[in-house]
């Protein structure tokens, strides 16, 4: 959500002071990087006087920050697609606190590199499991009973436990429904892995194929296969 211009501005040029002094105290060890954080709520040109100051100091990379906060997603899109041309091009690109696995697919096809996010583990601790084939809300009852595993074919901890060197089949959705609802610690912590292994899988597997040069249609298929409801 936007806030007021002057408060906005400001906030913002307060940012770009401690960027200065972050910059100047930093002390790089054991391969530790820094990096500027471009601010400025959704007006451009505080986007634009925020990248200019903080590029000057030639950190290790570049963040953008102040986005997925309440925003509508046309707003992010725009300051998104705004800011990330303006970046250096040799230096990773980083948007904080998103998003989605749509969120990353579209911003990595904006050009970023990297993400931060409570997504997979907070929403896991409530029940929310994400899959290819969309997202389960494994608290409902119609996984009382359901014994497959969170998805066929993830190769997870959860979902291939012999793959990692566990000899017990898998964990089905009826078994974690029936940890979360009774506030079994297990419940979130099984939930927890599979969805970090789905985020980590979709990472890599935009890395390979921007290598392969088949981004775009790999983000085609991988789009229209998670909009099916489960």
């Amino acid at each position: 959500m936007a806030v007021d211009y002057d408060d906005a501005a400001s906030s913002m040029r307060l940012s770009i002071d401690w960027a200065r002094r972050s910059y100047k105290a930093f002390e790089p060890k054991s391969g530790n990087k820094i990096f500027g954080i471009v601010q400025g709520s959704m007006y451009e040109d505080l986007r634009s006087e925020s990248l200019a100051a903080i590029t000057e100091l030639n950190f290790d990379g570049y963040a953008i920050g102040g986005l997925s906060v309440g925003e509508n997603k046309e707003d992010m899109h725009r300051i998104l697609e705004f800011t990330v041309p303006k970046m250096p091009k040799d230096s990773i690109r980083y948007l904080m606190g998103v998003g989605t696995p749509e969120d990353l697919v579209y911003a990595v096809s904006k050009g970023i590199d990297m993400f931060d996010c409570v997504m997979p583990t907070r929403n896991a601790r409530n029940g929310l499991l994400f899959t290819r084939r969309g997202n389960v809300k494994i608290k409902n009852s119609k996984y009382k009973s359901d014994f497959s595993p969170i998805e066929e074919n993830c190769q997870c901890p959860v979902c291939s436990p012999e793959k990692h060197g566990f000899n017990h089949p898998f964990y089905s959705r009826a078994y974690i429904h029936h940890l979360q609802k009774i506030n079994e610690m297990l419940g979130s912590i099984l939930a927890t892995q599979h969805n970090i292994w789905f985020y980590l899988k979709i990472m890599q597997e935009m890395r390979a194929a921007i290598r392969e040069k088949t981004f775009f249609s790999w983000r085609k298929t991988f789009l229209e296969t998670r909009s099916i409801t489960i």
